[in-house]
């Protein structure tokens, strides 16, 4: 019966996850990037060596991209094809907290918690978004799902294969992947007086099916990449929380508040019980109680990955993420405990809160609606703002129409919830968070989708290729993944000025890539030349390197996306 209640829910969530996922261009920055890696590799053929703009590009592991340039070779270079990775990725994540759901607590609060992890909207829009997030988080989630199920029923083959999930998880995208999700066991375990014997929770088999999946990639690629080890482990890990890369990129960590906002309300309003289920653990030092391991592995799960963000002194926008499973577990066990009226009190004042928000909002025009949400949750902005620049966004009379079906949407929630509470009926209020939750999620999508489509670099791709020749030379000012859709696009291999300072700062140091780097001089000199030169940049005048160029040999073709295409004549 669990079976069917995963496939049934996996088929209902896949309606929202993939509707309309080829519908926009690639979003620059964020998703162009890791396209054209997949891309690449599908020309080269070479599975172990990753490129990006022809440069070895080792900041992430390659599962997303070999799964990518499966999908392309399947279903053809499109927005879909690639997108479509991820949001398997998600629904495979919804399947697992259904699946542990089921198991632990019955089959409609498994659907429950499938149901309060897709509308997370955090998380939602990570499943129709081309990053190694979904993928990371997935197998975490299937990983304890199995480690916790085979550690209670005494299926040792489950709980093996919950920590090769655990390994699959580090080739997505960062060895925490397979090293958090063990430690926060074992930290359980020696909480619930469980630690020993180690080999019970931690079969041989299991660690060592983890640590190749994990980690073989590191030292299939070293002997080819001197120095990726280092890079990836010290420089990428130690040194970022520290703040002292020697390969720093462009990105704008969150402070203290901002991270814990974003943390909290993009699982919202789950967060709200998440934490009652989590305060419940701890009150009554549930870790004494038989049966409550999986429970208290789940709560250190969620806290060790927001303390540890929180404690970094880099933190992005996505990385509380991996607890969103988890903490949708814990939500809807505390839903389906005694939760009482208060509970359902508090979801309708954060309903209640919300609209108030929307409403006030609309009223003011949308003065404050790209700071308070956008900047705060979109990485590119963060870093326009920070050299000064502004970032291409969709104007707010484009969101209008979102914000106001949200805020009608919460605020008949709230009413409901009102009255909920009035007569205690719990079921009736759970099932109005839930259904006011996916109400929303299709404004979430349209929002995203505007927000791509606003700043995307294909328009500008298609021009170059109908205005270059053979001969001509395209250059773009700044980091690569800025506009890392520039090749699918166009079809031309972009020269990089003044783009070190990038996720390509490391493969730029070795002699592979010395053409591909242009330094501002021989941008200069070559500009001046006889031969044609396109630039792209995102940078004002005043901050762009055509401030060295003549002028009377600078033309302007389009300004688009946030973007300026020039050419070295005058006509």
């Amino acid at each position: 019966m669990a079976r069917v209640l995963v496939a049934l829910l996996c088929f209902a969530a896949a309606l929202p996850v993939f509707g309309g996922l080829g519908l926009v261009p690639f979003d620059d920055p964020g998703e162009g990037m890791h396209a054209e890696i997949a891309r690449e590799l599908l020309v080269s053929q070479d599975p172990f060596g990753l490129r990006f703009n022809g440069v070895r590009y080792v900041d992430k592991p390659p599962h997303l991209y070999w799964l990518i340039a499966l999908s392309f070779r399947a279903f053809g270079q499109t927005e879909a094809a690639a997108r479509l990775v991820p949001a398997v990725a998600g629904v495979a994540a919804v399947a697992a907290t259904v699946w542990l759901g089921t198991r632990l607590l019955g089959r409609q609060a498994g659907v429950a918690a499938g149901l309060a992890l897709l509308t997370c909207v955090w998380f939602f829009v990570y499943t129709r978004y081309v990053r190694p997030e979904t993928l990371f988080l997935a197998p975490i989630a299937w990983g304890f799902a199995l480690v916790l199920t085979g550690l209670t029923d005494e299926r040792r083959s489950w709980v093996v294969g919950g920590l090769a999930a655990f390994g699959t998880a580090g080739l997505a995208k960062d060895p925490l992947g397979v090293v958090a999700p063990i430690l926060t066991i074992a930290g359980a375990m020696a909480l619930c007086g469980r630690l020993r014997p180690v080999s019970r929770w931690l079969p041989p088999a299991g660690v060592l099916a983890g640590v190749v999946l994990a980690f073989a990639w590191y030292l299939v690629v070293e002997p080819r990449t001197p120095g990726f080890i280092w890079y990836t482990l010290i420089d990428n890990h130690v040194l970022n929380v520290a703040g002292a890369r020697h390969f720093p990129d462009e990105d704008v960590p969150l402070n203290l508040f901002e991270f814990l906002s974003v943390a909290a309300l993009g699982a919202a309003p789950w967060t709200v019980a998440g934490l009652v289920g989590i305060a419940d653990l701890v009150r009554r030092r549930a870790w004494r109680l038989a049966g409550e391991l999986p429970w208290v592995a789940l709560a250190v799960w969620v806290v060790a990955v927001v303390v540890a963000a929180a404690a970094s002194r880099f933190r992005l926008p996505h990385y509380a993420l991996p607890a969103y499973p988890a903490l949708a577990l814990i939500a809807v066990r505390a839903w389906h405990g005694r939760p009482g009226r208060m509970l359902i009190v508090c979801h309708a004042a954060v309903f209640a809160f919300f609209a108030i928000g929307c409403w006030l909002e609309i009223a003011r025009g949308g003065e404050d609606f790209i700071d308070s949400v956008i900047g705060l949750t979109d990485i590119y902005t963060r870093k326009q703002d920070a050299i000064g620049e502004v970032s291409p966004l969709p104007p707010w009379e484009a969101f209008l129409p979102l914000v106001t079906v949200t805020a009608a949407v919460f605020s008949a929630a709230a009413l409901g919830l009102a009255g909920a509470a009035v007569r205690g009926a719990r079921r009736t209020a759970l099932f109005i968070t839930i259904g006011a939750m996916m109400a929303i999620l299709p404004a979430a999508a349209i929002g995203h989708a505007l927000t791509s489509a606003h700043r995307a670099v294909r328009g500008m791709a298609l021009t170059i290729t109908q205005q270059m020749r053979p001969g001509d030379r395209l250059v773009h000012e700044g980091p690569m993944e800025n506009a890392g859709a520039l090749e699918f696009y166009s079809g031309a291999r972009p020269i990089i000025v003044a783009g070190e300072r990038s996720v390509l700062g490391f493969g730029a140091t070795f002699s592979d890539s010395r053409e591909t780097f242009w330094n501002a001089a021989r941008l200069e000199r070559e500009w001046r030349g006889s031969g044609r030169v396109f630039l792209v940049t995102t940078h004002a005048d005043g901050n762009s390197v055509l401030a060295r160029l003549p002028p009377a040999r600078v033309r302007l073709v389009l300004e688009a996306g946030g973007r300026r295409l020039y050419v070295n004549d005058a006509r």
